[in-house]
């Protein structure tokens, strides 16, 4: 079990990014959350398998059709449990 901190970058704001985690972390049966930031990214926490987060962050390095990617800052942090996967704000 591995979880991690990411931050997205690029156009990733109005473009359903939040939604299309949600449902890829769904399907790769991780927990956590993704939110947008104030200042333009997305904010994803995601817990699970390590095989199954590796997933997850190479999927939000292309996001949905419409999101242009820049950037994705990952860091792995202390396991935090969380029962689902959620969007928040």
């Amino acid at each position: 079990m591995v979880t991690v901190h990411l931050l997205i970058s690029g156009k990733v704001q109005g473009v359903f990014y939040r939604a299309s985690a949600k449902e890829k972390a769904d399907e790769l049966q991780l927990t956590g959350f993704v939110q947008n930031t104030a200042n333009g990214q997305v904010e994803a926490v995601a817990s699970g398998d390590d095989k199954a987060v590796e997933q997850f962050i190479e999927w939000c390095k292309k996001g949905p059709k419409r999101a242009v990617v820049q950037n994705v800052a990952i860091a792995k942090i202390e396991a935090v449990v969380y029962e689902t996967f959620v969007i928040k704000r």
